[in-house]
C-alpha cells in the first residue's frame, strides 16, 4: 500500500521518474498532464475545456482537475496504492486530496520532490517540444508554466515539508541517477519497491 506524490517544475522529469516508480513499486502512475492530454487527443468536453488552459500554459482549473482525480483514484487498480504526477498543485488541491484519502482510511506516504534549474528546464521542455510536436512547450509558454509553478505550487512543498513527508531530490543527471536518489530518500522512510519488501 504504496501512496507517493511526485512534484516538481515542468521539464523536471516527473513523467519518465513516475513510470519507473510506479513499475518498482507495482503501482499506477496517475500523472493528469497524461489525463488531459487523453481527453484533448479524444476531444471529450473535459479535453475541449482544458485546452484552452493548456495551450497557454495555464493550470486547469480546479473543479475539473479535483474531479477528474477523485474518479481515477477510485478505480481498482488505485485501490491498494498510486503514484500522483501533477496532482494537487494548489494548495485547495492539497485539502481535495486529504479529504478524498480521508474518506477511505489512508493518507500520503511521502511526496517526492525533484528540483531543477529554471534554464535547464526551458532547454530540456524545448527538446521536447521539438521532439513530440507539443504546443504548449515553445519558450514563452515554458517560462509562464515555470512562474505558474512558483506560485502556486510551491507552497505545497511548504505543506508537506511541515507534515514531514518531504523526500528533495536533484532532477539534474542521468534518468537512473535520479531514480536511484529518489528510491534511496524513500528507502530512508521505510519505503522501498515491491520486490525489495
Amino acid at each position: 500500500m504504496t501512496r507517493l506524490l511526485l512534484i516538481g517544475p515542468p521539464g523536471a522529469g516527473k513523467g519518465t521518474q513516475a513510470v519507473r516508480l510506479a513499475e518498482a513499486f507495482g503501482i499506477p502512475a496517475i500523472s493528469t498532464g497524461d489525463i488531459f492530454r487523453s481527453n484533448v487527443k479524444n476531444g471529450t468536453e473535459l479535453g475541449q475545456q482544458a485546452k484552452a488552459f493548456i495551450d497557454a500554459g495555464d493550470n486547469v482549473p480546479d473543479s475539473l482537475t479535483n474531479a477528474l482525480i477523485r474518479d481515477r483514484l477510485a478505480e481498482d487498480d488505485a485501490k491498494d496504492g498510486f503514484l500522483l504526477d501533477g496532482y494537487p498543485r494548489t494548495t485547495d488541491q492539497v485539502r481535495e486530496l486529504d479529504a478524498f484519502l480521508a474518506e477511505h482510511g489512508t493518507a500520503l506516504e511521502a511526496v517526492v520532490e525533484i528540483t531543477a534549474d529554471a534554464d535547464e528546464v526551458v532547454g530540456r521542455l524545448r527538446k521536447r517540444a521539438l521532439e513530440q510536436g507539443r504546443s504548449d512547450d515553445t519558450e514563452e509558454v515554458v517560462r509562464h508554466r515555470l512562474d505558474v509553478y512558483r506560485e502556486q505550487t510551491a507552497p505545497l512543498v511548504d505543506v508537506y515539508g511541515g507534515r514531514e513527508l518531504l523526500v528533495k531530490v536533484d532532477g539534474i543527471g542521468e534518468i537512473d541517477e535520479v531514480t536511484e536518489r529518489i528510491t534511496a530518500g524513500l528507502a530512508t522512510r521505510g519505503i522501498g519497491p515491491r520486490d525489495a519488501a
